[in-house]
């Protein structure tokens, strides 16, 4: 058995709050598919938090399945997505998006993230009824490098959206990390300004599973439920959704985690920087993605669990993702052993 495991930030079951809070209800009975108080309380705090009273929120037990009923739910037919090439959506989802029969339009993007520019390049690029018609931008914040959206970034994307009829999606299955690291100048009441829609993810960040989507134009309010029903989205006991996002946002718990998660990434970096190794992207989140020597890599990776990023000739980047739960103890047991192997 490894050691440690910094392949994702959810291998642990839940914070204990929450498993608390999932306990105290007990047998307790309650209105199925998001209509019970839980959920109405928890939809409650999250309008306060995004500064987004007419904001309606809708409790999704996973990203994929998220990001597949809130793109296809938006798009017609013959309409497109755009995304950036190491956008989930575009690597990690089994062609879910493209299974709805809607292309994702790719752009390889800086550091993860998108640009107006890149925007305005998909859209020239389909210029005819003979091509797919982009009418979605895809983003995450954070990326899947762990890198942030500034707010003049996301006012520029923003804009561009507005000029062309193209609806924002965040998703935001790191949203806690993002909004609380140092990198990002952003407020949550931000989001709903520049977004038609996001999800706040809650699997990455203390819960034992769920996502909350919050849509905010009401374009796409019209009949969510009934396309969520439809992609076997409508949970029957959501009450857990809503026990667990309740928990998270009554007190602070949300932004707590996260800003553990970006410490002890920071610590992280800190540590791989003094041992005289390079970092791929800046360690914003609670993400470190160091480049490495293929012979260390092999090595380190018999005694613990991490995601390979990019191979190279004689390096190769790998991801380590630091969760809410990660101590001290296990990265200074990693720096030691990463220490010893050069």
């Amino acid at each position: 058995m490894k050691k440690y495991s910094f392949k994702n930030d959810y291998s642990e079951m839940a914070h204990p709050l929450i498993l608390e809070a999932l306990a105290s209800v007990k047998t307790a009975q309650f209105e199925g598919y998001g209509l019970c108080s839980h959920c109405e309380e928890a939809a409650g705090l999250i309008r306060k938090k995004l500064g987004a009273p007419d904001a309606d929120i809708h409790f999704i037990s996973g990203g994929t399945l998220s990001n597949l009923t809130v793109i296809s739910s938006a798009l017609r037919p013959h309409e497109a997505v755009i995304s950036a090439e190491t956008g989930h959506i575009f690597v990690h989802e089994t062609g879910a998006i493209e299974a709805t029969g809607h292309k994702v339009c790719t752009r390889a993007g800086y550091d993860g993230k998108l640009s107006a520019s890149d925007i305005k390049s998909v859209i020239e690029e389909h210029c005819d009824e003979h091509m797919v018609k982009p009418r979605l931008v895809y983003i995450s914040h954070s990326t899947e490098g762990g890198t942030v959206y500034t707010k003049a970034e996301l006012t520029a994307i923003s804009e561009k959206c507005k000029e062309n009829g193209l609806y924002l999606y965040i998703d935001g299955a790191r949203l806690g990390t993002a909004m609380n690291s140092s990198a990002c100048d952003l407020e949550y009441r931000d989001i709903a300004k520049f977004a038609d829609v996001i999800f706040i993810g809650g699997t990455k960040l203390g819960a034992l599973f769920g996502e909350a989507v919050a849509i905010f134009n009401d374009e796409l309010k019209q009949d969510f439920r009934f396309l969520m029903k439809q992609r076997g989205a409508l949970l029957a006991k959501s009450a857990a959704m809503g026990v667990q996002f309740k928990t998270l946002f009554a007190d602070g718990l949300y932004d707590r985690l996260a800003r553990h998660s970006i410490d002890m990434a920071a610590y992280m970096a800190d540590g791989m920087k003094a041992l005289g190794y390079d970092l791929l992207f800046p360690a914003q989140t609670n993400f470190v993605v160091p480049l490495l020597p293929c012979a260390v890599s092999d090595k380190l990776c018999e005694l613990y669990d991490f995601h390979e990023w990019k191979r190279l000739e004689k390096d190769v980047a790998v991801r380590l993702v630091i969760s809410w739960a990660t101590q001290q103890k296990a990265i200074d047991e990693f720096l030691e052993d990463l220490k010893n192997l050069r």
